[in-house]
């Protein structure tokens, strides 16, 4: 009997009760908890979401997953999966059940074991914290507060209940490390939220505590600013100007402050507005992108954190541990909680990419004196591509560039152009100007440092989705970090990046999903995606001697720093500037599309290939088995589905057809090649054969029903297999017949011309 009920049975009349008996109550469970949003794939389409059968949560905190199998399924069947969402989510129960025996497994100590009955939600919380746990009870006790629809992310709520719980700790030096564009603002202001309602501080006084939130660039402070909206009667910004209302005085009237540090840091002319303040004025200081100085002991960053320090330091980082970040790591220990740009776009939260490496016939410079010195001199006998547009500018080869960049973007897609440094930007800017096809004065502008406000008017309305202008931003650093603008369908490398850091930051540029972006693409003219291929991208920090966790840093005694405004390189000395001699013709040699494996790593299109091959049996057993499925629309859809969610969406198999046959041929004899190593044909080819058969048109013997099958035939052969989707027909019927009446009097009936549509396709992929 019990054979024949189902899972959901099995939940509703066996798991559902256990539960229920152990003390959980429905507010206490979530079932079917989708926590990923698939990852995103050609056409709006997604890949698989991740759920748990249940979620069982208490006091705001998740708890356990349950893994629920049918009666007559053994109860771990499942738990393997179960186990790796488990580290997914840093959940450490994990309880697989077939509704008669329960598996307890405990990540913690990796063992498990069969028991009598689910634990109760208050006993499973004190086996996770501990019974002496007041203070993080009371954390956790307070909801996060949510302004619009959407609930957090998972990893969202994971990072926010690892800071919390090291603060009650006593923990006093915590790092985050979150991908660009997973919402680390959002996160701080949860944290800053819940410390508030709490009435936390260093302390332990009945009092609010008192939060500095600390940025390097206006433009990221301003912007956290707004995402505390609704603690606005409590904020307020420290800077000169706001100093200056106060007669001098530096504001202490508030419960968070925001501040960059170059504002409130010693400068040659001014002490430090820091000083102004006790050492122990702050509970807590957020450092934003703290990988760019907070930790590193010649810092101003540093001398700030130094006076400080009796508050609690929170470190926000899109950077794993690197030689080029290990003071971040020294300073803070290990992260409490990771989250990779990998798991953002397999998860769905952040889009993918795909690289295009540009090579030119001009990628290094041996100076002839057929070549015009404009400026400077020459002092190598070999410039290579590091050195344009810092020591040496060819002003031709930028001009490539600027028409390359025009080639291989669409018109009117956001797109941010890396330079060398700000002359470079206005260089780029002023030959994208000359080729551009669209009028508008700000269609590509220069947004650096020097543009001052008018510079982050034109950035603002960027960012702004609901305006098309400005398209192209040309910029050398300022705005490798930080600066939220969702749909930027294109990155362009045109100068080396100095760092791994450096290189996270600005592929971060493109990663925000935005509806409608299934991908965006880095075009790079100057090799800087080889990062990819470093084994320090995107993997697990590794450990630094001395920086374990509860481990005191002994901080030298930092120097005075001197601190200025942080803007692009700028270069004063003279730069070599060449006109290149009329004989020589610029070309680029090779454009090179790599795609992104699911591991965030690029395939030439020879592994693309190899990975696609290896991937193929598990769809299709053999040729006649792939004609089947192709040949019949609702089937051949769904094969297409199963493509994309391996990574092979319609682009990349075009791009694959294009590769090893034509544009030509149909996307099934190349499937049909590389699996069985049949012959290639044209669609051309395809319809010569249907139309060489006449018995298959003298079966409709309405001359207008022949000649609308002749017209589908034609459309295929001029556009491909897009023509013969199953919704393609109304349109077909449109386009030729007119009006369904007339489809009717051609056919006699619409489920005569249906079948002749699926017919037509038969005999298109019939084996020959």
């Amino acid at each position: 009997m019990s054979n024949h009920i189902s899972e959901s049975d099995t939940r509703a009349n066996f798991i559902d009760p256990e539960l229920a008996g152990s003390g959980w109550e429905p507010i206490h469970i979530v079932r079917e908890y989708y926590f990923t949003d698939g990852r995103k794939l050609l056409g709006n389409k997604r890949g698989k979401r991740l759920f748990l059968d249940y979620l069982l949560k208490y006091n705001n905190t998740n708890l356990a997953i349950v893994e629920a199998k049918k009666l007559a399924d053994h109860p771990t069947k499942g738990l393997q999966q179960a186990l790796e969402y488990a580290e997914k989510l840093k959940i450490n129960f994990v309880y697989a059940t077939n509704g008669k025996q329960i598996y307890e497994f405990d990540r913690r100590t990796g063992q498990g074991e069969y028991i009598d009955k689910f634990p109760k939600p208050k006993e499973l919380y004190n086996r996770l914290f501990g019974a002496n746990n007041a203070l993080k009870e009371k954390f956790h006790n307070i909801p996060f507060l949510l302004t619009g629809s959407f609930g957090p992310r998972y990893y969202q709520e994971i990072a926010v209940n690892k800071v919390m719980e090291s603060i009650a700790d006593g923990q006093e030096r915590i790092l985050l490390t979150l991908a660009t564009g997973t919402g680390k603002t959002f996160i701080s202001f949860q944290i800053v939220h819940k410390l508030l309602q709490a009435k936390w501080n260093i302390e332990g006084e009945n009092r609010r505590p008192r939060i500095l939130f600390l940025a390097d660039r206006n433009v990221l402070a301003d912007q956290a600013i707004n995402t505390f909206n609704p603690y606005e009667n409590d904020v307020i910004k420290i800077d000169g100007e706001e100093i200056r209302k106060r007669n001098g005085v530096v504001p202490t009237n508030a419960f968070i402050f925001f501040a960059i540090y170059q504002a409130i840091a010693e400068r040659e002319d001014i002490g430090g507005y820091y000083q102004e303040y006790p050492e122990d004025f702050f509970d807590l200081i957020v450092i934003d992108e703290c990988h760019r100085g907070s930790a590193n002991e010649e810092g101003s960053w540093r001398a700030i954190l130094d006076h400080f320090s009796p508050a609690v330091h929170l470190g926000l980082t899109a950077t794993p541990k690197r030689d080029d970040n290990v003071d971040t790591y020294k300073y803070f220990g290990q992260p409490v909680y990771e989250y990779s740009l990998k798991d953002g776009i397999q998860d769905g939260f952040l889009t993918p990419y795909k690289v295009k490496r540009v090579t030119t016939n001009i990628d290094e410079y041996i100076h002839t004196n057929d070549s015009k010195v404009i400026q400077g001199e020459v002092t190598k006998e070999r410039y290579e591509l590091k050195d344009f547009n810092r020591n040496i500018t060819l002003k031709q080869r930028t001009e490539l560039v600027a028409k390359t960049i025009l080639a291989q973007i669409r018109e009117m897609d956001k797109t941010i152009v890396f330079c060398a440094n700000q002359d470079h930007a206005l260089d780029l800017r002023d030959y994208i100007n000359k080729y551009k096809t669209v009028s508008d004065v700000n269609y590509c502008v220069r947004v650096t440092s020097d543009e001052g406000k008018h510079g982050r008017e034109l950035l603002e309305a960027f960012q702004d989705n609901d305006k098309d202008i400005p398209v192209i931003l040309t910029s050398s650093k300022m705005l490798t970090t930080g600066v939220d603008a969702r749909n930027v369908r294109n990155i362009i490398l045109t100068a080396p990046i100095g760092s791994m850091v450096e290189f996270k930051q600005i592929i971060g540029r493109g990663t925000r999903v935005f509806d409608g972006k299934d991908f965006f693409t880095i075009i790079d003219f100057v090799g800087a995606t080889n990062l990819f291929y470093d084994s320090s991208w995107d993997g697990e920090p590794e450990d630094v001697e001395g920086t374990g966790l509860g481990e005191e840093s002994k901080p030298k005694a930092p120097r005075k720093p001197k601190v200025k405004e942080p803007s692009e390189p700028y270069e004063h000395k003279e730069k070599l500037i060449v006109e290149l001699s009329n004989g020589r013709k610029l070309k680029v040699t090779d454009i090179d599309t790599r795609y992104i494996d699911e591991n965030g790593k690029p395939l030439t299109a020879r592994e693309f290939l190899e990975k696609l091959i290896g991937e193929l049996p598990a769809i299709y057993k053999d040729e006649e088995h792939l004609r089947k499925i192709w040949s019949n629309p609702d089937t051949r859809a769904d094969l297409l589905k199963q493509l994309g969610q391996l990574g092979f969406d319609n682009e990349q198999l075009n791009d694959l057809r294009d590769m090893i046959a034509s544009p030509d041929c149909d996307i099934f004899d190349v499937l049909s090649h590389i699996s069985f190593d049949s012959s290639l044909m044209t669609r051309k080819q395809r319809v010569k054969f249907v139309k060489d058969e006449p018995e298959f048109f003298e079966v409709y013997k309405n001359l207008e029903a022949r000649d609308f099958l002749e017209f589908i035939l034609n459309h295929y052969e001029n556009y491909g297999i897009e023509e013969l989707q199953r919704d393609k027909l109304g349109d077909l019927v449109k386009l030729k017949l007119g009006t369904t009446k007339d489809a009717k009097t051609a056919f006699g009936d619409m489920k005569t011309l249906l079948s002749a549509y699926y017919q037509l396709q038969e005999n298109i992929y019939r084996a020959i």
